[in-house]
This record gives C-alpha cells, sequence and structure tokens, in this order.
C-alpha cells in the first residue's frame, strides 16, 4: 500500500509537497521510526479519543505519552480512548493503528501538542504499517492549520 486515498487527496487539495519513506511491516510508531531511520520526536503520532459530542485526534511525537487528564482539561470535556472499531469507522481506508494525524482529511478535529510546532521536518503514518509520508515543519503546520495547539504530552 502506499498512502490512504483520502489522505493523499487532501494534501495533494492543499497543494503540500510531500515524499514516502518505505520500511518493513512494524506494529507501533516508535519502532516505525526505528525502520525508517527517523528522528522518534519528529514522527507524530495520532491518538484517537472519544467524547460526548464525537471524536478528536491528539497528535503527539511518538516518543511522548498523553496526558489524558491534561487534555480532558484543555477539551473541557470527558475523554476515552476510541475502540479499534470506532478507529476503524472514522478512517476506512487505514488499518488499525496506522492513522494518520491529518484528521482534516477525515473530518476529524485535531488537537496538536505544542512540541512538535518547531520542527523542522514531521513523518507520520501513512495509512498502513509500512509507509510514512515526509513533510517539512512549515507544509506540516500547514496541514494542521484547523488544529488547537496545546501541551498534553510527556516523555516516558
Amino acid at each position: 500500500m502506499t498512502i490512504a486515498r483520502k489522505l493523499q487527496d487532501y494534501i495533494d487539495s492543499e497543494g503540500v509537497a510531500y515524499d514516502t519513506v518505505d520500511h518493513h511491516r512494524t506494529a507501533t510508531t516508535s519502532q516505525s521510526a526505528r525502520a525508517a531511520h527517523v528522528p522518534g520526536s519528529r514522527l507524530a503520532k495520532s491518538v484517537v479519543v472519544h467524547h460526548e459530542m464525537g471524536y478528536v485526534l491528539a497528535v503527539v511525537p511518538s516518543t511522548h505519552r498523553i496526558e489524558l487528564s491534561t487534555l480532558q482539561s484543555i477539551m473541557n470535556k470527558r475523554l476515552g480512548l476510541a475502540s479499534e472499531e470506532e478507529v476503524s469507522s472514522l478512517f476506512a481506508d487505514c488499518d488499525i493503528g496506522a492513522v494518520p494525524p491529518i484528521g482534516s482529511a477525515y473530518d476529524v478535529p485535531m488537537i496538536l501538542d505544542e512540541s512538535l510546532g518547531d520542527a523542522s521536518d514531521v513523518y507520520f503514518e501513512g495509512g498502513d504499517h509500512k509507509t510514512l509520508v515526509h513533510v517539512t515543519g512549515p507544509n506540516f503546520r500547514s496541514l494542521m492549520k484547523d488544529a488547537q495547539v496545546a501541551r498534553f504530552s510527556h516523555l516516558p
């Protein structure tokens, strides 16, 4: 698989240049970073959370863990992790666990951890477990223009 069709269509419609980095199949974003030889701090990890009004895509570096209580305070909503069934219905053209952080391509609101705000390059899952998408930092921030930005993660 290359990158998910909805993601590719959205990136193309935004006029953003990107390339892809193929790697052997991995199960986690941290493994993907190692397999693709990219810094984990520049690999954006997506976590789908739900609340009473719908869903939000929380985006953090793959080296970080989400502080759910902090995220709940920022959003002023009770949050929980979305189930695999919920994720697969929202991101139907993506493999489970390979959700891209570009929620705008899927009509899912995003919240971006500010620790990714000044990265010069950003990588993210393209919808499968074997392909990363690579964009410049400014292009990533352009793709995330609709995201709320806050600090809600930490290094483990």
